[in-house]
C-alpha cells in the first residue's frame, strides 16, 4: 500500500483549490436571484456597521486617540475580515460537524490528499466577494477624508498583517473544530467565537484594562483589525507588527498540532 503521506504530497493543491472554487461558484450560480438577494443584504449590513461609528463621532473628534477617518480604516478591515471569515472559512469548516456525527468524514480520510486541506476548502460562499470589495471602499473612502493616500511600504506591512490576520482566524476555527472530534455539539461555541468576532470593528485602543489584554493576547482581535489599519496609518511600529506576524504562525502551527491529534483520537461514528 503506498504511504498516505507520500501520496498527500504529490496531490496538485493548487489545482484542487480551483477545482472546489469552481464548484462553489457553480453551485451558487445555479441560484442567481439568491445570489443578487444576498449580495444585496451585504450591502445593507455594510451601511448598518456604519451607524455605531456615525452615532459616536457625532459629538466628538475623537475617541480613545482615534478620528473619525481612522476609526473608518477599522471598520474597512472589519468587513474585509468578516467577508473572508463567512465566505472562505466558516461555510467549510461548520460542515465538519456533521460530517463527523454522520460519519462521513471517514470519505474525506479516504482520498489521497491532506484532510484538513479537503475540509478547509470543501465550500465557498461567492458572493462574501461584496463584503470585501465593500469594506476595501470604506478604507479609500476614509484615506480620501484624510486627504492623503497611505505610503506604498504602509500599504506593503497591512496586506502583511491582513495575511497573519485570516491566519488567526482560520487557526481559531480550527481549534473549534479539533474540539468537535471529542465534543460533537459545539454550536455555541462557534456562536460565542462569532459575536466576540464583532468587537473587532473598535479599535482595541477603545477597550480598558483586562479587556484590552484579552483582545490582544487571549482573542486576538488587535491583531486582526487594529494593527492593520495601523500599519495603513503608518502609526505602528515594526517590532509590534513582526510580534503579531509571529504569534499568528504560532497559533497557526498550534492548530496543525490539534488537528493531528484530533485525528489520532478518531473513532468512526459509522463503525
Amino acid at each position: 500500500m503506498p504511504d498516505r503521506g507520500v501520496a498527500a504530497a504529490r496531490v496538485p493543491y493548487a489545482r484542487l483549490l480551483a477545482v472546489q472554487l469552481r464548484t462553489s461558484l457553480l453551485t451558487a450560480m445555479q441560484y442567481r436571484l439568491n445570489f443578487v438577494v444576498e449580495g444585496l443584504m451585504s450591502l445593507y449590513w455594510l451601511g448598518w456597521n456604519l451607524l455605531p461609528l456615525l452615532v459616536l463621532f457625532d459629538t466628538r473628534d475623537s475617541v480613545a486617540g482615534w478620528d473619525y477617518p481612522s476609526a473608518l480604516v477599522v471598520i474597512g478591515w472589519f468587513v474585509v475580515l468578516r467577508g473572508i471569515l463567512e465566505g472562505a472559512i466558516n461555510p467549510s469548516l461548520t460542515d465538519v460537524v456533521e460530517r463527523l456525527r454522520t460519519g462521513s468524514f471517514d470519505y474525506v480520510l479516504l482520498k489521497p490528499a491532506d484532510a484538513q486541506f479537503l475540509v478547509s476548502t470543501s465550500r465557498f460562499v461567492p458572493w462574501r466577494i461584496v463584503d470585501v470589495c465593500g469594506g476595501i471602499g470604506l478604507i479609500v473612502w476614509a484615506f480620501a477624508m484624510r486627504g492623503a493616500a497611505p505610503a506604498p511600504g504602509d500599504v506593503a506591512a497591512a496586506l502583511g498583517l491582513l495575511a497573519a490576520a485570516i491566519m488567526v482566524m482560520y487557526a481559531l476555527w480550527i481549534l473549534i473544530v479539533c474540539a468537535a472530534f471529542w465534543v460533537v455539539r459545539l454550536d455555541n461555541l462557534a456562536f460565542l467565537l462569532s459575536a466576540v468576532f464583532d468587537a473587532a470593528r473598535w479599535p482595541v485602543h477603545v477597550f480598558r484594562g483586562a479587556w484590552r489584554i484579552v483582545f490582544t493576547f487571549v482573542i486576538p482581535l488587535a491583531l486582526m483589525t487594529t494593527y492593520p489599519a495601523m500599519a495603513l496609518l503608518g502609526t505602528l511600529d515594526g517590532a509590534t507588527a513582526a510580534g503579531a506576524v509571529g504569534g499568528a504562525l504560532a497559533l497557526l502551527g498550534l492548530s496543525r498540532l490539534a488537528w493531528r491529534a484530533a485525528l489520532g483520537n478518531y473513532t468512526s461514528a459509522s463503525s
